[in-house]
């Protein structure tokens, strides 16, 4: 086993002091301390230079460095001159760079506790500051649009094709599924109402109104931003990441026409027939719930569904879903345009897509809620 550090204290001429290192000087053995040094240095008061010899040391690590910057630290603390030539070529270049860039004076200053209005006043400044740029990317979109509707925006045909086929007919399984169970759960919870007057059979408006006018266009909403909005963050975060969007910027090609459109095009056309067809699963599964459970029977419970369910609150449906496929596209797309440029950022962005798509169609259904009631819609 290898010897461990040895260290000896010895005068140099007049007024010097020469340390001996010998032995191992590794991490595995425990460093010396520095009270000796100061304590000589306190009783040779005249000391003005410190050399090194180590020709009798068998091996060192970073244990050697630790140690000598820390008697470089006390010989500028006494003004008292260091002389490295003692010591392997390979120690005083590492000296020689650790000194080189010297530690910021205040880079270990801890950050001052921030009051809890400023923290209040951080949090408005943050979100306001995302408000205004949401707001500035929705009038881009509507500024691509007017574009579009003159013949000059930067549009391929193609692109809007393969994304209605992406954001329409593949989603037709999971809005189905979704519906006809929302249908379920409606037909269930008001004939456990109206079977106390003995109304079991207005099921049928219940369900058929509650899916034409609100709950069709709102799960189906939903269900977008949940996998389409996510589906478009993640590709425009992608291309962010791997400069793409930057490369089409610097031909000259319009990001917003190019990438933005299309997909905010698809859903605005794609929605109100997603919307149709939540409402008919829906409308099957209260049918299914009243044959099954409560004996209604098939012809009676579409009829009372076509007396109860009229234009009128289809139209309000569809309206409200072409409303959340606008808020779907821009809170996907503004999420990955704004992505940063790694891995993690797109992940982010993606799961930002998600949340702020639902909660902008919830806070939709909310104001277009109360407008239709004052409006007597």
């Amino acid at each position: 086993m290898e010897d461990s550090y040895q260290l000896k204290l010895a005068i140099a001429g007049p007024d010097g002091l020469q340390i001996t290192l010998t032995g191992n000087w590794k991490v595995r053995h425990a460093l010396p301390e520095s009270a000796p040094l100061e304590d000589w240095l306190d009783s040779h008061p005249g000391t003005k230079q410190i050399s090194f010899d180590s020709t009798a040391m068998s091996g060192w690590d970073s244990a050697l460095l630790t140690f000598l910057v820390r008697v470089t630290a006390i010989a500028a603390k006494n003004t008292i001159q260091v002389d490295q030539s003692g010591l392997p070529d390979g120690v005083q270049k590492l000296l020689h760079l650790a000194s080189a860039v010297p530690e910021r004076g205040d880079a270990r200053r801890t950050a001052g506790k921030v009051s809890f209005l400023a923290r209040i006043g951080n949090q408005g400044m943050a979100v306001a500051g995302t408000a205004t740029e949401a707001l500035a990317f929705l009038g881009e979109a509507a500024l691509s649009l007017a574009r579009l509707l003159r013949g000059k925006a930067q549009f391929r045909w193609s692109d809007l094709l393969l994304t209605l086929q992406q954001t329409g007919a593949q989603a037709l399984g999971i809005v189905a599924l979704i519906s006809f169970l929302v249908g379920i759960i409606l037909a269930y919870i008001g004939a456990a109402q109206l079977v106390n007057f003995g109304a079991t059979m207005y099921v049928a408006d219940l369900v058929g109104i509650g899916m034409a006018r609100a709950m069709g266009a709102m799960m189906t909403g939903i269900i977008m931003a949940g996998r389409t909005g996510a589906a478009f963050a993640a590709q425009l975060g992608t291309m962010q990441v791997n400069e793409e969007i930057d490369a089409l910027e610097t031909l000259g090609i319009s990001a917003m026409d190019f990438l933005v459109l299309p997909r905010m095009l698809a859903l605005i056309l794609m929605m109100p027939l997603l919307t149709l067809y939540a409402d008919l699963f829906g409308i099957l599964g209260g049918l299914f719930v009243s044959v099954t459970t409560f004996d209604i029977g098939i012809i009676e419970y579409l009829h009372r569904t076509q007396e109860a369910v009229n234009i009128r609150h289809v139209m309000v449906g569809l309206t409200e879903a072409s409303v959340y496929g606008v808020l779907v596209a821009v809170a996907g797309c503004y999420q990955g345009i704004k992505c940063g440029r790694s891995s993690s950022a797109v992940g982010a962005a993606a799961t930002s897509a998600v949340v702020s798509g639902i909660l902008l169609i919830v806070i939709a259904t909310a104001f277009l809620t109360v407008i239709f009631n004052v409006l007597g819609i």
